[in-house]
């Protein structure tokens, strides 16, 4: 019997990758994009380390939400105060906000602890078509739709 490979942090060749969200579903995308975070498009995948790329999300203003989520889906914060929650439905989010709204369904798809979270800042979101990586080269992610 072989041995299973184990991935370490300093074999890992990080990517980058470009998405564009325009006519996409949300969940779809942040599906898609966490997918890539954690790195299970790659061979080398190993759960307890982080062997993800870099995601950079452009049109986020241009992102779907499908049905009647624009009305119905609620962003809820609490200010820790009796009677301090508040309720943002995701159309005024989309309006105002696109960049949160996305970066907080992606990272809703990672895993809830350190190495979640370590994953969650290597995306990017503009919620124009303009993004500063382009030093980084990125290249073309397709989303199946």
């Amino acid at each position: 019997m072989g041995k299973t490979y184990m991935a370490k942090e300093s074999e890992v060749d990080r990517q980058w990758w470009v998405v564009d969200a325009a006519g996409i579903p949300l969940g779809r995308l942040a599906s898609q994009v966490a997918h890539v975070l954690r790195g299970k498009h790659k061979p080398i995948f190993t759960p307890h380390v982080d062997v993800g790329d870099h995601v950079v999300v452009i049109n986020a203003d241009k992102v779907v939400l499908t049905g009647r989520k624009k009305e119905q889906k609620m962003y809820y914060r609490h200010s820790g105060y009796p009677g301090g929650l508040r309720a943002t439905p995701y159309g005024e989010l989309l309006a105002k906000r696109p960049e949160f709204m996305v970066e907080k369904a992606v990272k809703g798809m990672l895993p809830k602890n350190k190495l979640g979270r370590r994953m969650g800042r290597k995306v990017k979101v503009y919620a124009g078509p303009d993004h500063p990586h382009e030093a980084q080269s990125p290249k073309d992610l397709e989303i199946e739709r």
